[in-house]
């Protein structure tokens, strides 16, 4: 039987599409009664990039098959798996449905990767409200994009 494997996650960008963005991301793996903790901070990235990296970062730290419920406020990340689009992305070659290249292609084949290893369930979470391990995370998010300003 599969270890039961909850994972929160949420990523952030300061100046989202300018020249010199900061972001970060925090995730929480809870296993049983155990509970880790995990953040990076990152220069020239996206918001978009910070929550995809956050749930890849996670599902790396597991050294098992899991079930994993992989719980996210990027409606990006959930929709992509539980609405099919990475499915429609990858048949149509890479292209959205406005015929543009996909952002993020590579992340978005990590992704799948571990989608072939573990059996996740990708969850909506409202983002800044009272679902206390997605506080922590956005917490965790925010004090690694800190860490990134405090270097310069």
């Amino acid at each position: 039987m599969k270890k039961e494997v909850i994972i929160y996650t949420d990523g952030g960008c300061r100046g989202n599409g300018n020249e010199e963005t900061v972001g970060g991301y925090g995730a929480v793996l809870i296993y049983k009664d155990k509970i880790k903790t995990i953040k990076k901070g990152f220069k020239k990235t996206t918001n978009n990039i910070m929550e995809l990296t956050a749930a890849i970062d996670a599902l790396s730290l597991l050294k098992e098959p899991c079930k994993v419920k992989l719980h996210s406020d990027s409606a990006y990340l959930v929709n992509a798996f539980n609405q099919g689009w990475v499915e429609k992305w990858k048949k149509n070659g890479w292209k959205t449905a406005s015929k543009e290249p996909v952002k993020n292609k590579e992340l978005w084949e990590k992704l799948i990767e571990f989608t072939k290893v573990h059996e996740i369930e990708f969850i909506k979470v409202k983002g800044h409200a009272d679902d206390e391990m997605n506080n922590l995370c956005d917490k965790l998010a925010n004090e690694a994009m800190d860490e990134i300003e405090n270097e310069r």
